[in-house]
């Protein structure tokens, strides 16, 4: 079944304009039109793939090398104190467009999460460990480790 085609292939096709911050052959960031807070920055693959688990290695690589060199460029240039990065993979995992993508949501002292300009806020339930030797070893098997 072939992947339906998403804002962001019209964006990364230039059908649809943005506000870049960085392009290379892989990889495009720009603002997201929905800020959670000043400065929130999307970066995504050139490849279409809805989720990280579908992405080549050659995107991952190209994703992660540019990553840090992006949050540094966001937190300088706005200020910024600290920043959220979000990647979501799925619908039940909140993903609302289908094309693999990171938010990096900046955080400043003077706002509260949940407030206009507040940034990402996060509820976390920690839950119980539970057959983790077991659980440990099917992932190292599916790995092939």
């Amino acid at each position: 079944m072939a992947q339906q085609t998403t804002i962001f292939d019209k964006i990364i096709a230039g059908e649809i304009p943005c506000h870049k911050v960085y392009e290379d052959e892989h990889v495009l960031s720009f603002l997201d039109v929905a800020p959670l807070s000043r400065g929130h920055t999307l970066v995504i693959p050139k490849e279409r793939a809805a989720q990280m688990d579908q992405l080549s290695d050659e995107s991952a690589a190209a994703l992660g090398r540019v990553l840090p060199r992006i949050c540094r460029a966001v937190m300088m240039a706005t200020g910024a104190t600290a920043y959220n990065l979000l990647q979501n993979n799925g619908a039940e995992a909140h993903q609302a467009v289908m094309h693999l993508h990171v938010h990096v949501i900046p955080r400043y002292p003077e706002f509260d999460p949940g407030e206009p300009g507040g940034g990402l806020g996060i509820g976390w339930p920690a839950g119980k460990l539970e057959d983790a030797a077991g659980l440990a070893g099917a992932i190292r098997s599916a790995l092939g480790a």
